[in-house]
């Protein structure tokens, strides 16, 4: 797994678990994380992700709407 270091101004007033949410809940919002690689990466358990997603606007949800037009069609 990389390792990232960033300096946040102190100004900013983030903790660690904000920013490891931020970065999580937009990788699993981008598709490039699986719920729980989002949830191991926040440093959360998949529940607890899952629970915390709405607060940063983002859907448990996250399926593309060609998937899902696909889905209807094969029922």
């Amino acid at each position: 797994m990389k390792v990232l270091t960033l300096n946040i101004p102190d100004s900013l007033d983030v903790d660690n678990l904000d920013l490891a949410m931020l970065v999580a809940t937009r990788l699993y919002e981008q598709g490039k994380l699986s719920l729980g690689q989002a949830a191991e990466l926040a440093g959360l358990t998949k529940r607890t992700f899952a629970e915390m997603l709405g607060r940063y606007n983002v859907s448990i949800f996250n399926y593309p709407a060609s998937d899902l037009s696909k889905d209807v069609a094969n029922a």
